[in-house]
């Protein structure tokens, strides 16, 4: 198995972050691989909402504050919530009986593969403010 040829330009892009970056999509190289600007809140551990995505690849990036975010195997997650989406690549998930807990600090990132459910934006250690760029590559 090999990493996604994707994965150098996303790197590059994230090594040239721009502090100013507003809020939302920015293309690197069209729908094979974008990013995602946010800022926001972090969530109480009870609003966990997992996710999983069919044709992206997610490298999340916290460029401030931290988060915690939960992962488990798609294989795990059984019921679905929300059918899946394909303009906007994405199936959420009831929460699996068991997950491990991710927490991020300002300057680290992890990556979630088509079989890594995920449930981004969770506090750990009380609320904090976010921003954190999800850079997407397709498959």
């Amino acid at each position: 198995m090999s990493l996604s040829p994707r994965f150098a330009i996303a790197f590059e892009f994230l090594a040239n972050l721009p502090a100013s970056l507003p809020d939302g999509r920015c293309d690197i190289d069209g729908d094979d691989c974008f990013a995602l600007v946010q800022t926001y809140t972090t969530r109480p551990l009870a609003q966990a909402k997992f996710e999983a995505h069919r044709q992206h690849i997610d490298i999340q990036f916290i460029q401030a504050g931290r988060e915690s975010i939960l992962w488990s195997p798609l294989a795990a997650l059984t019921q679905v919530t929300e059918l899946y989406v394909a303009e906007r690549d994405i199936t959420f998930f009831a929460n699996p009986p068991q997950w491990t807990p991710i927490n991020l600090h300002a300057g680290q990132f992890t990556i979630f593969f088509p079989e890594d459910g995920h449930a981004p934006g969770i506090e750990f250690a009380g609320p904090a403010e976010v921003r954190k760029v999800v850079v997407k590559a397709r498959v």
